[in-house]
């Protein structure tokens, strides 16, 4: 929308590219997601899909049990959120910025306020979907710090502190993919527009299908 109301051929460039990258890379994404929820957890619900992640801690994460579709999922990640070396949508010596060249003041602000905040959720479902959520990655911690505050009736104290040691896990593990998405732009050239077409179409997207396939066909065959 912001491309086509500028009246530039440059900002229309740029919102097609971004059109054309987001939906390339939105499907892999959801096979990636269709992996754990339906097969792995067998629940839409993150409650769901962090609590099978727990039983053994750092062990039981689905990194060690999605390792392609984790990474197909980190890739189309970086994509989706427009990091380099995905930015095509806003390659300066191509396309000026893209569908932001005629935007400034609090509506460029906006625009990168929306950039940073997509990371930030893509960070989050990375660590629920992968990295085992708000739940310790210490095998049987939670367990023993729980059987320890019964024991010495300080129980209350534990159940305000949950939440807080929650939010501080999550957070850290979501730090890992930050940390991941700023290294890459400082280490990764830009790649073309028909290199980033055929990877999303022609690598990651048959790569999360067969993934899909097979994760559906190791739970049928351990049903029977």
């Amino acid at each position: 929308m912001s491309g086509y109301g500028s009246n530039n051929k440059y900002s229309f460039l740029g919102r097609l590219r971004a059109a054309a990258q987001s939906i390339s890379y939105e499907i892999p994404l959801a096979l990636c997601v269709l992996s754990i929820s339906l097969h792995l957890s067998g629940s839409l619900s993150t409650v769901d899909i962090v609590e099978i992640q727990s039983k053994y801690g750092f062990l039981s994460w689905n990194v060690w049990r999605q390792p392609i579709g984790f990474i197909v999922f980190l890739i189309s990640s970086l994509a989706e959120c427009e990091r380099l070396p995905f930015d095509l949508p806003e390659a300066e010596e191509e396309l000026v910025a893209g569908y932001q060249t005629e935007y400034s003041g609090i509506k460029f602000a906006l625009f990168y306020v929306g950039s940073y905040l997509n990371l930030l959720i893509s960070s989050l479902f990375v660590t629920i979907l992968y990295l085992g959520g708000w739940k310790s990655s210490i095998p049987f911690v939670e367990n023993f710090i729980q059987n320890i505050s019964i024991n010495y009736g300080i129980n209350e104290s534990f159940d305000v502190l949950k939440p807080v040691l929650d939010i501080f896990t999550t957070l850290s593990k979501s730090y890992l993919f930050l940390f991941i998405s700023i290294l890459t732009r400082r280490t990764l050239p830009r790649v073309r527009i028909d290199q980033l077409l055929d990877l999303g179409w022609k690598f990651l997207l048959p790569i999360a299908l067969g993934n899909l396939l097979l994760t559906a066909s190791f739970q049928i065959l351990s049903i029977n």
